[in-house]
Protein backbone atom coordinates (compact mmCIF):
# COMPACT_ATOMS: atom_id res chain seq x y z
CA UNK A 1 0.00 0.00 0.00
CA UNK A 2 2.90 2.40 0.68
CA UNK A 3 4.10 2.02 -2.92
CA UNK A 4 0.73 2.78 -4.34
CA UNK A 5 0.60 5.99 -2.36
CA UNK A 6 4.05 7.11 -3.40
CA UNK A 7 3.39 6.89 -7.14
CA UNK A 8 0.64 9.49 -7.26
CA UNK A 9 2.84 11.88 -5.27
CA UNK A 10 5.68 11.53 -7.78
CA UNK A 11 3.37 12.00 -10.72
CA UNK A 12 1.90 15.14 -9.20
CA UNK A 13 5.38 16.46 -8.51
CA UNK A 14 6.46 15.88 -12.11
CA UNK A 15 3.30 17.51 -13.43
CA UNK A 16 3.74 20.57 -11.23
CA UNK A 17 7.39 20.83 -12.21
CA UNK A 18 6.44 20.90 -15.87
CA UNK A 19 3.98 23.76 -15.48
CA UNK A 20 5.12 27.29 -16.32
CA UNK A 21 5.46 29.72 -13.45
CA UNK A 22 2.22 31.57 -12.75
CA UNK A 23 2.11 34.97 -14.38
CA UNK A 24 1.24 37.99 -12.26
CA UNK A 25 -2.45 38.82 -12.22
CA UNK A 26 -3.48 41.63 -14.49
CA UNK A 27 -4.20 44.77 -12.54
CA UNK A 28 -5.53 48.16 -13.41
CA UNK A 29 -3.16 51.03 -14.11
CA UNK A 30 -1.89 52.69 -10.93
CA UNK A 31 -2.90 56.20 -9.97
CA UNK A 32 -0.49 59.04 -10.64
CA UNK A 33 0.40 59.44 -6.97
CA UNK A 34 1.00 55.67 -6.68
CA UNK A 35 3.39 55.72 -9.64
CA UNK A 36 5.12 58.75 -8.13
CA UNK A 37 5.54 56.89 -4.82
CA UNK A 38 7.04 53.87 -6.57
CA UNK A 39 9.47 56.06 -8.53
CA UNK A 40 10.61 58.01 -5.47
CA UNK A 41 11.04 54.88 -3.34
CA UNK A 42 13.10 53.15 -6.03
CA UNK A 43 15.23 56.29 -6.49
CA UNK A 44 15.92 56.47 -2.74
CA UNK A 45 17.01 52.82 -2.60
CA UNK A 46 19.29 53.19 -5.62
CA UNK A 47 20.73 56.39 -4.20
CA UNK A 48 21.63 54.52 -0.99
CA UNK A 49 24.01 52.33 -2.98
CA UNK A 50 21.81 49.33 -3.76
CA UNK A 51 21.93 47.67 -7.15
CA UNK A 52 18.72 47.54 -9.19
CA UNK A 53 18.20 43.85 -8.31
CA UNK A 54 18.63 44.41 -4.57
CA UNK A 55 16.45 47.53 -4.65
CA UNK A 56 13.63 45.69 -6.40
CA UNK A 57 13.97 42.81 -3.96
CA UNK A 58 13.61 45.25 -1.06
CA UNK A 59 10.56 46.86 -2.64
CA UNK A 60 8.71 43.53 -2.76
CA UNK A 61 8.44 43.70 1.05
CA UNK A 62 7.23 47.30 1.07
CA UNK A 63 3.60 48.34 0.87
CA UNK A 64 3.40 50.16 -2.47
CA UNK A 65 -0.14 50.93 -3.56
CA UNK A 66 -1.05 50.27 -7.17
CA UNK A 67 1.92 47.99 -7.95
CA UNK A 68 1.68 44.49 -6.41
CA UNK A 69 4.77 42.73 -5.01
CA UNK A 70 4.50 39.83 -7.50
CA UNK A 71 4.91 42.27 -10.40
CA UNK A 72 7.99 43.82 -8.81
CA UNK A 73 9.34 40.31 -8.21
CA UNK A 74 8.82 39.48 -11.89
CA UNK A 75 10.78 42.62 -12.81
CA UNK A 76 13.56 41.59 -10.42
CA UNK A 77 13.77 38.17 -12.08
CA UNK A 78 14.01 39.79 -15.53
CA UNK A 79 16.80 42.11 -14.37
CA UNK A 80 18.63 39.15 -12.77
CA UNK A 81 18.44 37.32 -16.10
CA UNK A 82 20.25 40.20 -17.81
CA UNK A 83 17.54 42.65 -18.87
CA UNK A 84 17.79 46.36 -18.24
CA UNK A 85 15.25 47.90 -15.87
CA UNK A 86 13.54 49.68 -18.79
CA UNK A 87 13.20 46.36 -20.66
CA UNK A 88 11.75 44.72 -17.55
CA UNK A 89 9.24 47.55 -17.24
CA UNK A 90 8.30 47.31 -20.92
CA UNK A 91 6.85 43.84 -20.23
CA UNK A 92 4.12 45.58 -18.19
CA UNK A 93 2.75 48.35 -20.47
CA UNK A 94 -0.48 48.55 -18.45
CA UNK A 95 1.61 49.79 -15.52
CA UNK A 96 4.46 51.74 -17.08
CA UNK A 97 3.71 54.07 -19.98
CA UNK A 98 5.96 54.50 -22.99
CA UNK A 99 7.03 57.86 -21.59
CA UNK A 100 8.09 56.24 -18.32
CA UNK A 101 10.02 53.47 -20.08
CA UNK A 102 11.82 55.85 -22.44
CA UNK A 103 12.87 58.14 -19.60
CA UNK A 104 14.21 55.19 -17.59
CA UNK A 105 16.07 53.95 -20.68
CA UNK A 106 17.59 57.42 -21.15
CA UNK A 107 18.61 57.46 -17.49
CA UNK A 108 20.28 54.06 -17.83
CA UNK A 109 22.23 55.19 -20.89
CA UNK A 110 23.35 58.46 -19.29
CA UNK A 111 24.11 56.97 -15.87
CA UNK A 112 21.59 59.23 -14.16
CA UNK A 113 18.84 56.74 -13.34
CA UNK A 114 18.32 58.10 -9.83
CA UNK A 115 17.81 61.65 -11.10
CA UNK A 116 15.42 60.43 -13.79
CA UNK A 117 13.32 58.49 -11.28
CA UNK A 118 13.13 61.53 -9.02
CA UNK A 119 12.07 63.73 -11.94
CA UNK A 120 9.43 61.16 -12.83
CA UNK A 121 8.16 61.25 -9.25
CA UNK A 122 7.97 65.05 -9.35
CA UNK A 123 6.27 64.91 -12.76
CA UNK A 124 3.52 62.54 -11.62
CA UNK A 125 3.11 64.31 -8.27
CA UNK A 126 2.53 67.58 -10.09
CA UNK A 127 -0.07 66.05 -12.40
CA UNK A 128 -1.77 64.32 -9.47
CA UNK A 129 -1.94 67.64 -7.63
CA UNK A 130 -3.43 69.40 -10.66
CA UNK A 131 -6.02 66.65 -11.09
CA UNK A 132 -6.88 66.92 -7.38
CA UNK A 133 -7.35 70.67 -7.71
CA UNK A 134 -9.69 70.27 -10.68
CA UNK A 135 -11.69 67.55 -8.90
CA UNK A 136 -11.89 69.55 -5.66
CA UNK A 137 -13.09 72.61 -7.54
CA UNK A 138 -15.96 70.60 -9.06
CA UNK A 139 -17.02 68.76 -5.89
CA UNK A 140 -19.00 71.58 -4.26
CA UNK A 141 -20.92 72.64 -7.41
CA UNK A 142 -21.74 68.99 -8.15
CA UNK A 143 -22.93 68.49 -4.56
CA UNK A 144 -25.15 71.58 -4.67
CA UNK A 145 -26.63 70.53 -8.02
CA UNK A 146 -27.28 66.96 -6.82
CA UNK A 147 -28.99 68.18 -3.64
CA UNK A 148 -31.15 70.58 -5.64
CA UNK A 149 -32.27 67.87 -8.08
CA UNK A 150 -32.96 65.38 -5.27
CA UNK A 151 -34.95 67.96 -3.33
CA UNK A 152 -37.02 68.83 -6.39
CA UNK A 153 -37.79 65.18 -7.18
CA UNK A 154 -38.74 64.47 -3.55
CA UNK A 155 -41.13 67.40 -3.49
CA UNK A 156 -42.69 66.50 -6.85
CA UNK A 157 -43.11 62.77 -6.22
CA UNK A 158 -44.00 62.68 -2.51
CA UNK A 159 -45.08 66.07 -1.18
CA UNK A 160 -47.04 67.52 -4.09
CA UNK A 161 -49.52 64.60 -4.39
CA UNK A 162 -50.51 65.21 -0.73
CA UNK A 163 -51.04 68.91 -1.38
CA UNK A 164 -53.11 67.96 -4.40
CA UNK A 165 -55.47 65.93 -2.22
CA UNK A 166 -55.87 68.90 0.09
CA UNK A 167 -56.54 71.29 -2.78
CA UNK A 168 -59.10 68.98 -4.39
CA UNK A 169 -60.95 68.57 -1.10
CA UNK A 170 -61.40 72.30 -0.63
CA UNK A 171 -64.57 73.94 -1.98
CA UNK A 172 -65.80 77.49 -1.95
CA UNK A 173 -69.28 78.97 -1.50
CA UNK A 174 -71.99 76.90 -3.19
CA UNK A 175 -69.77 73.80 -3.26
CA UNK A 176 -67.76 75.03 -6.20
CA UNK A 177 -64.11 74.01 -6.49
CA UNK A 178 -61.59 76.73 -5.85
CA UNK A 179 -59.83 77.97 -8.97
CA UNK A 180 -56.12 77.45 -8.27
CA UNK A 181 -53.43 79.95 -9.36
CA UNK A 182 -51.57 79.31 -12.62
CA UNK A 183 -48.29 78.54 -10.80
CA UNK A 184 -50.02 75.88 -8.70
CA UNK A 185 -51.65 74.33 -11.78
CA UNK A 186 -48.26 74.15 -13.50
CA UNK A 187 -46.69 72.52 -10.44
CA UNK A 188 -49.52 69.99 -10.21
CA UNK A 189 -49.18 69.16 -13.91
CA UNK A 190 -45.43 68.55 -13.53
CA UNK A 191 -46.01 66.41 -10.43
CA UNK A 192 -48.68 64.32 -12.15
CA UNK A 193 -46.43 63.86 -15.16
CA UNK A 194 -43.50 62.59 -13.09
CA UNK A 195 -45.81 60.39 -10.99
CA UNK A 196 -47.03 58.56 -14.10
CA UNK A 197 -45.15 55.28 -14.50
CA UNK A 198 -45.46 55.23 -18.29
CA UNK A 199 -44.08 58.75 -18.53
CA UNK A 200 -41.11 57.77 -16.37
CA UNK A 201 -40.49 54.71 -18.57
CA UNK A 202 -40.65 56.87 -21.70
CA UNK A 203 -38.27 59.46 -20.21
CA UNK A 204 -35.88 56.74 -19.04
CA UNK A 205 -35.90 55.05 -22.44
CA UNK A 206 -35.33 58.37 -24.20
CA UNK A 207 -32.44 59.15 -21.84
CA UNK A 208 -30.80 55.75 -22.39
CA UNK A 209 -31.16 55.95 -26.18
CA UNK A 210 -29.77 59.50 -26.19
CA UNK A 211 -26.75 58.48 -24.10
CA UNK A 212 -26.06 55.47 -26.35
CA UNK A 213 -26.28 57.59 -29.50
CA UNK A 214 -23.98 60.23 -28.03
CA UNK A 215 -21.46 57.57 -26.99
CA UNK A 216 -21.51 56.03 -30.47
CA UNK A 217 -21.05 59.45 -32.04
CA UNK A 218 -18.12 60.28 -29.74
CA UNK A 219 -16.56 56.86 -30.38
CA UNK A 220 -16.10 57.77 -34.06
CA UNK A 221 -13.13 59.90 -35.15
CA UNK A 222 -15.23 62.79 -36.47
CA UNK A 223 -17.46 62.91 -33.39
CA UNK A 224 -14.53 62.74 -31.00
CA UNK A 225 -12.68 65.49 -32.85
CA UNK A 226 -15.78 67.72 -32.93
CA UNK A 227 -16.28 67.24 -29.18
CA UNK A 228 -12.60 67.91 -28.39
CA UNK A 229 -12.68 71.03 -30.55
CA UNK A 230 -15.80 72.22 -28.69
CA UNK A 231 -14.07 71.66 -25.33
CA UNK A 232 -11.22 73.96 -26.38
CA UNK A 233 -13.61 76.86 -27.06
CA UNK A 234 -16.49 76.16 -24.65
CA UNK A 235 -17.30 79.03 -22.26
CA UNK A 236 -15.84 78.54 -18.76
CA UNK A 237 -14.80 74.94 -19.49
CA UNK A 238 -12.08 76.05 -21.90
CA UNK A 239 -10.57 78.22 -19.18
CA UNK A 240 -9.77 75.01 -17.28
CA UNK A 241 -9.21 72.55 -20.13
CA UNK A 242 -6.86 74.65 -22.28
CA UNK A 243 -4.22 75.48 -19.63
CA UNK A 244 -4.45 71.92 -18.30
CA UNK A 245 -3.78 70.35 -21.71
CA UNK A 246 -1.12 72.84 -22.80
CA UNK A 247 0.62 72.55 -19.42
CA UNK A 248 0.56 68.75 -19.74
CA UNK A 249 2.03 68.99 -23.25
CA UNK A 250 4.86 71.30 -22.16
CA UNK A 251 5.65 69.35 -18.99
CA UNK A 252 5.73 65.96 -20.74
CA UNK A 253 7.76 67.10 -23.75
CA UNK A 254 10.15 69.06 -21.54
CA UNK A 255 10.76 66.06 -19.25
CA UNK A 256 11.49 63.81 -22.23
CA UNK A 257 13.88 66.24 -23.93
CA UNK A 258 15.64 67.09 -20.67
CA UNK A 259 16.55 63.44 -20.16
CA UNK A 260 17.98 62.97 -23.64
CA UNK A 261 15.05 61.40 -25.49
CA UNK A 262 15.26 62.31 -29.23
CA UNK A 263 12.91 65.05 -30.41
CA UNK A 264 10.87 62.86 -32.77
CA UNK A 265 10.44 60.14 -30.15
CA UNK A 266 9.55 62.72 -27.51
CA UNK A 267 6.89 64.27 -29.77
CA UNK A 268 5.43 60.85 -30.59
CA UNK A 269 5.16 59.92 -26.90
CA UNK A 270 3.67 63.30 -26.02
CA UNK A 271 1.13 62.86 -28.82
CA UNK A 272 -0.02 59.62 -27.18
CA UNK A 273 -0.18 61.18 -23.71
CA UNK A 274 -2.48 64.06 -24.72
CA UNK A 275 -6.12 62.91 -24.70
CA UNK A 276 -7.50 65.77 -26.83
CA UNK A 277 -7.48 64.69 -30.50
CA UNK A 278 -7.23 68.25 -31.83
CA UNK A 279 -4.01 68.88 -29.91
CA UNK A 280 -2.62 65.38 -30.56
CA UNK A 281 -3.19 65.84 -34.31
CA UNK A 282 -1.39 69.18 -34.11
CA UNK A 283 1.53 67.44 -32.36
CA UNK A 284 1.60 64.82 -35.14
CA UNK A 285 1.81 67.58 -37.77
CA UNK A 286 4.54 69.25 -35.70
CA UNK A 287 6.48 65.99 -35.69
CA UNK A 288 6.17 65.77 -39.49
CA UNK A 289 7.46 69.35 -39.75
CA UNK A 290 10.45 68.54 -37.53
CA UNK A 291 11.18 65.54 -39.77
CA UNK A 292 11.46 67.98 -42.67
CA UNK A 293 14.29 69.73 -40.82
CA UNK A 294 12.38 72.60 -39.25
CA UNK A 295 12.41 73.66 -35.62
CA UNK A 296 9.60 72.76 -33.21
CA UNK A 297 8.24 76.31 -33.01
CA UNK A 298 7.68 76.73 -36.76
CA UNK A 299 5.29 73.80 -37.34
CA UNK A 300 3.61 74.51 -33.98
CA UNK A 301 2.79 78.05 -35.14
CA UNK A 302 1.53 76.76 -38.47
CA UNK A 303 -1.00 74.43 -36.77
CA UNK A 304 -2.95 77.42 -35.31
CA UNK A 305 -3.77 75.27 -32.26
CA UNK A 306 -1.01 76.21 -29.82
CA UNK A 307 -1.15 79.66 -28.18
CA UNK A 308 1.26 82.25 -29.51
CA UNK A 309 2.78 82.65 -26.04
CA UNK A 310 3.83 79.00 -26.02
CA UNK A 311 5.24 79.21 -29.55
CA UNK A 312 7.25 82.35 -28.74
CA UNK A 313 8.70 80.87 -25.53
CA UNK A 314 9.74 77.67 -27.32
CA UNK A 315 11.25 79.74 -30.15
CA UNK A 316 13.34 81.67 -27.63
CA UNK A 317 14.41 78.35 -26.07
CA UNK A 318 15.56 77.13 -29.47
CA UNK A 319 17.60 80.28 -30.00
CA UNK A 320 19.25 79.97 -26.57
CA UNK A 321 19.72 76.20 -26.86
CA UNK A 322 17.52 75.40 -23.86
CA UNK A 323 14.22 74.04 -25.18
CA UNK A 324 13.60 71.87 -22.07
CA UNK A 325 14.01 74.93 -19.85
CA UNK A 326 11.62 76.93 -22.06
CA UNK A 327 9.06 74.12 -21.92
CA UNK A 328 9.37 74.02 -18.14
CA UNK A 329 8.64 77.75 -18.03
CA UNK A 330 5.63 77.19 -20.30
CA UNK A 331 4.36 74.44 -17.99
CA UNK A 332 4.70 76.68 -14.93
CA UNK A 333 2.93 79.52 -16.75
CA UNK A 334 -0.08 77.36 -17.62
CA UNK A 335 -0.12 75.79 -14.17
CA UNK A 336 -0.46 79.26 -12.67
CA UNK A 337 -3.14 80.12 -15.23
CA UNK A 338 -5.02 76.92 -14.35
CA UNK A 339 -4.99 77.78 -10.64
CA UNK A 340 -6.39 81.23 -11.36
CA UNK A 341 -9.00 79.83 -13.77
CA UNK A 342 -10.16 77.26 -11.21
CA UNK A 343 -10.74 79.99 -8.63
CA UNK A 344 -12.55 82.19 -11.16
CA UNK A 345 -14.79 79.41 -12.51
CA UNK A 346 -15.75 78.13 -9.07
CA UNK A 347 -16.41 81.70 -7.93
CA UNK A 348 -18.79 82.16 -10.87
CA UNK A 349 -20.46 78.74 -10.86
CA UNK A 350 -21.24 78.43 -7.15
CA UNK A 351 -23.38 81.61 -6.89
CA UNK A 352 -25.21 80.71 -10.13
CA UNK A 353 -26.12 77.28 -8.76
CA UNK A 354 -27.18 78.69 -5.40
CA UNK A 355 -29.33 81.37 -7.02
CA UNK A 356 -30.87 78.79 -9.39
CA UNK A 357 -31.79 76.48 -6.52
CA UNK A 358 -33.11 79.43 -4.50
CA UNK A 359 -35.36 80.45 -7.43
CA UNK A 360 -36.61 76.88 -7.78
CA UNK A 361 -37.40 76.61 -4.06
CA UNK A 362 -39.02 80.03 -4.18
CA UNK A 363 -41.23 78.91 -7.06
CA UNK A 364 -42.30 75.82 -5.09
CA UNK A 365 -43.18 77.90 -2.02
CA UNK A 366 -44.99 80.51 -4.11
CA UNK A 367 -47.05 77.85 -5.93
CA UNK A 368 -48.12 76.15 -2.68
CA UNK A 369 -48.65 79.26 -0.54
CA UNK A 370 -50.54 81.16 -3.25
CA UNK A 371 -52.95 78.23 -3.50
CA UNK A 372 -53.39 78.15 0.27
CA UNK A 373 -54.10 81.91 0.38
CA UNK A 374 -56.56 81.57 -2.50
CA UNK A 375 -58.41 78.77 -0.71
CA UNK A 376 -58.56 80.54 2.67
CA UNK A 377 -59.70 83.80 1.13
CA UNK A 378 -62.41 81.99 -0.86
CA UNK A 379 -63.67 80.08 2.18
CA UNK A 380 -63.69 83.25 4.28
CA UNK A 381 -66.17 84.97 1.98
Amino acid sequence: TGGTKAKPRQSVKRASAGRPAPRPRKIKAPKLEELAGFSRQLANLLNSGMTVTVALNSMTSLEIKGIPPELIERMRQDVTEGKNLSAAMAVHPHIFTEMYINLVRAGEQSGGLVDVLRRLAEHYEKFAELRHKVTSALVYPAFVLTVGIAMGLFFMLFMMPRFQQIFEGMTGPGGKKVELPAATKLLLFISQTFSNGWVLIALGTTLVVTVVLIQRYLAGPSGRRSFDAWLLRAPLLSRIIRPNLFGQFASTLGALLKNGVPVLTALRITEQVISNTVISDAIAKTREGVTDGKTIAQPMARSKVFPQLMVDMIHIGEQTGDVPGALNNVAETYESELNVSLRVVTTLVEPVLIVGIALFVGFLLFAVLSAMFKITSTIGR
